[in-house]
Parts: C-alpha cells; sequence; structure tokens
C-alpha cells in the first residue's frame, strides 16, 4: 500500500573515486571521476522521520556529450542538476507518495535545466538520486526490504507519466515480480582494453569468470569489425559459451555507418563467433539522430536505447522506429526503469520480444552498485554490466570504516583481496540474497563524516540565450 510523505531535508556530498586503469568509452577516457551520495531526511504521515541514502558516479561527457562542452563542465551540468532538484522536492511541503512527488517534479526539473543548457539526460540525474535517498528513507521506516515494498507498490507507482499504461498493468507487473537470486555479470571491453594475453580478456583474473561480456564500439566499421574479430578468437578460447552485446554510445553517425556494421556481421567469417553470440546493439547512433531515423531493414537485428532514453516516453518513440529495447540505470531513475519493464512485458506478451537491459555508469562499490543491483534483480534483468569491479581497485579510497561495515553486513556481495575489500562474483554471478534487508538493498549508510560537500557547479546559460 502506498504511504504519503514530506521531503525535510536533502544534503549532497561527494568523494573523488580513483581508477585502476583507464575507462575508454565513446570519445572519452576517464581515469578517476567523483561519487556523489545523497543523504534524505522524510516525514512519514502517521509514523515519523527516517533517514535515506543514496550515490552514484558522476560520469563525465556521458549524459552530455557536446563536444563545446569540456568534461568539467559536463560535471559542473550533473552537480547543478542535483541542486535544482532538491529545490524542487523541498518546496513541495505537503504530503504525497514517493511518486506523486516525482511526478509533480520531473517536468519543471527539465524545463529548469534546459534554461541552463543542461539536456534532459543530465536533467533526470537530480530527481533519479533523490528518489533513491527518498525510498531508502520510505523502505526503512516501514521496515520493508526493497522487493516486499515494491511488490506492494509502497512508492505508489502510477500511469501519470505513462499514458500509453494503467495503474492496473504496473501494479500487476509489481505484484508478480520475484526477485532474481543471482545476476550475471557483463565484462566491460573498453576501447583501451587489453584484448590477447595476460592481463586479456580471456585472463580469468581480469574477467572474473563472466560468461558475458559488452563490447565497447567506436563507430568505424572497419576498425571496429578487425577488433571485433580479435576478441571472438580470444573468446573461443574460454572453456564455456559466451554471449555478447556490443555498445558503440552514440558513436555510429548514421544509417548508412550502422548498415556497413551490420553486414560485417551478416557476411565476415572473422566475426562469425561475434554475430551468433550477439544478443543486441546498444545505443549506435547520436541521440538526435535516433530520435529521427527508422531502422528500417535493420530492426531485424534488437537494438537498444540508452542515451536517447531522456523521458518517459522514449522507449514507445523507439519501439515505433524498430528498436526492441531500452536500458535500465538507476541514474536515470527507478521508476522509468519501473514502467519502461512493465511496457516490455506487455508489449512481449502481445507478440513481442521487446526487453529492458542492464547497464550501469560504473556503479561502486557499496550503495551505488546494491542499489542498482537490487532494481535490476526487481525487474527481472538477468545479466548486467558492472563496471565498478574492473576500472576501479574494490573500495577504492573508501575510508576503512565504511568499507568494513559494507563487507559485514553483505557477506555474500563482497570479499577480501589482500588489503582490499571488492565483489565477490560467483561463477560470473552477483548475489541478491543480503539485499533484502530493510531499506533500499543497504543495511548500512555511507560515513557522511568522511566525505566533502558537493562542488558549487560554475553556472552556465544555453547557447540560445548567449547569442
Amino acid at each position: 500500500m502506498p504511504l504519503r510523505l514530506a521531503v525535510r531535508d536533502i544534503a549532497f556530498f561527494e568523494r573523488p573515486v580513483p581508477f585502476a586503469r583507464p575507462f575508454r568509452f565513446g570519445a572519452v577516457a576517464i581515469n578517476a571521476a567523483t561519487q556523489v551520495f545523497v543523504r534524505v531526511e522524510i516525514e512519514v504521515e502517521g509514523k515519523g522521520r527516517a533517514t535515506g541514502a543514496s550515490a552514484e558516479m558522476l560520469a563525465p561527457k556521458w549524459f552530455d556529450k557536446r563536444p563545446h562542452l569540456t568534461a568539467d563542465q559536463t560535471i559542473d551540468g550533473l552537480r547543478r542538476s542535483l541542486l535544482i532538484a532538491r529545490e524542487l522536492y523541498l518546496a513541495n511541503t505537503g504530503f504525497d507518495t514517493a511518486f506523486g512527488l516525482h511526478a509533480r517534479c520531473i517536468g519543471a526539473q527539465v524545463a529548469a535545466c534546459a534554461k541552463e543548457d543542461i539536456p534532459a539526460l543530465a536533467a533526470a540525474l537530480g530527481p533519479a538520486e533523490i528518489d533513491k535517498a527518498i525510498l531508502d528513507a520510505l523502505l526503512r521506516a516501514e521496515r520493508a526490504s526493497f522487493f516486499d515494498g515494491m511488490a506492494g507498490n509502497i512508492a505508489g507507482i502510477d500511469a501519470r507519466l505513462t499514458p500509453d499504461l494503467d495503474d492496473a498493468a504496473i501494479t500487476r507487473f509489481l505484484a508478480t515480480r520475484r526477485r532474481l537470486d543471482r545476476v550475471a555479470i557483463r565484462h566491460t571491453v573498453g576501447m583501451d582494453d587489453m584484448i590477447e594475453g595476460e592481463g586479456g580478456i580471456a585472463d580469468f583474473r581480469e574477467n572474473a569468470g563472466a560468461r558475458y561480456f559488452k563490447l565497447k564500439l567506436n563507430g568505424d566499421p572497419a576498425h571496429d569489425g578487425a577488433r571485433l574479430a580479435r576478441i571472438g578468437k580470444e573468446l573461443a578460447t574460454l572453456p564455456y559459451p559466451t554471449k555478447l552485446t556490443l555498445d558503440a554510445n552514440e558513436q555510429y553517425a548514421d544509417l548508412t555507418a550502422l548498415s556497413a556494421l551490420a553486414d560485417r556481421l551478416d557476411h565476415d567469417v572473422a566475426l562469425a563467433p561475434i554475430a551468433v553470440n550477439l544478443l543486441y546493439i546498444e545505443q549506435p547512433m547520436p541521440r538526435d539522430i535516433t530520435k529521427a531515423s527508422s531502422l528500417g531493414a535493420l530492426a531485424a537485428r534488437s537494438f537498444i536505447i540508452d542515451e536517447a532514453d531522456d523521458s518517459y516516453d522514449a522507449f514507445p518513440a523507439a519501439r515505433a522506429l524498430g528498436y526492441r529495447g531500452i536500458s535500465s540505470k538507476s541514474c536515470k531513475g527507478i521508476y522509468k526503469s519501473i514502467v519502461n519493464a512493465t511496457r516490455a512485458a506487455a508489449w512481449s506478451a502481445d507478440g513481442g520480444p521487446y526487453f529492458i537491459s542492464g547497464e550501469d555508469l560504473t556503479c561502486q562499490a557499496g550503495l551505488a552498485v546494491q542499489q542498482d543491483l537490487a532494481l535490476g534483480a526487481l525487474i527481472g534483468v538477468t545479466h548486467a554490466e558492472r563496471n565498478g569491479h574492473h576500472y576501479v581497485d574494490g573500495f577504492a579510497e573508501t575510508p576503512g570504516v565504511e568499507t568494513e561495515g559494507f563487507f559485514a553486513t553483505h557477506p555474500d556481495l563482497y570479499r577480501r583481496d589482500g588489503a582490499k575489500v571488492r565483489l565477490a562474483i560467483h561463477d560470473g554471478d552477483l548475489l541478491t540474497g543480503s539485499l533484502t534487508v530493510s531499506g533500499f538493498a543497504s543495511a548500512v549508510h555511507p560515513d557522511w563524516s568522511t566525505m566533502q560537500p558537493l562542488k558549487r557547479p560554475t553556472l552556465r546559460v544555453s547557447q540560445e540565450q548567449a547569442v
């Protein structure tokens, strides 16, 4: 049953995260990043106050890839998204459901961010992180786990933002959810990652026994074809079968370039090990080109959108263009993932298949990876991209007391490796059993005293205003 709440306080913190190796995707390479943490205090009608938390990496040049912006400017846009959302959420002082509050703020959030030249995808980050923290507090107040609470639609998710659905469809979908005990990792192979030999993709110490792989593309069919052929040879040496996804991060300029890649996959015998095991291709073209281009004959393959998923109507619009799927990322909004999973189930029942995939933006060990993993386990994502265990060295520079808290309370998710604590991969899978605690998938909160307040961003104006 939905509960009503009012938000009484929202605070933001951040912590630097150094990478163990560079991560290159699209046109950017990352060697370090900033993780943002959100702490909210809510008042639950008739139940008193509760505190909740969330966390997410601020990924440069992903939410906003425009070439005239520096990486730091795109991070400032994300910080502004958070601050704008804070003002909107705190301005709503009356009691409402968690989803009702989100629905009242999301339109104003996108509009306010647009005035500061922040695109809709980046605008969504602020509400997404606040919503996760609110839900954590709400579940703690009710002493309910994420899975039990969502099965009863504790957040009050309805169809007011998705007129193609009705309230009953969402309620039925949630009521039938059963937590996946295991979610397979999909090992990311970045553009700068080694392919052959020690440290390559077939090295167990590197891939952690993954049976699923996500291969990054750079947008050049010839270059990508040659690289995929090398990867196919290495994967063929593994003693078990593998499944693959490709991700171009908007690097294929148009349908012509994309058709050239598809032709290679169809006819180049060197790419047969890739083609036969390929599940889907993720966000090949820029988001604006994607929204204006029907896939036509290419729709025979399974394509999904990711960066083009910047609104509640993005999935139906993509479906009309020939796309079969859409990514779930908690940084884009947990409620949007749930309604998109509801859509995929309904459309598939009418003759699909349509699906929602699990991707991530280097979700870090601790709160971020646990909440994103729980979301996937709820909506039926059987394998999910996990960058955090690969590009970051365990908990990195997270203070020891905080690290030990997560390790002690979620022993199926973490393991000790010398002086480090890192994600525990069990035969290529992450386990979800310890996520069934009260709250949003975490028995503990981060150590707020060890963080810095959110850095104040530099305000930008849109190019139209500057003219």
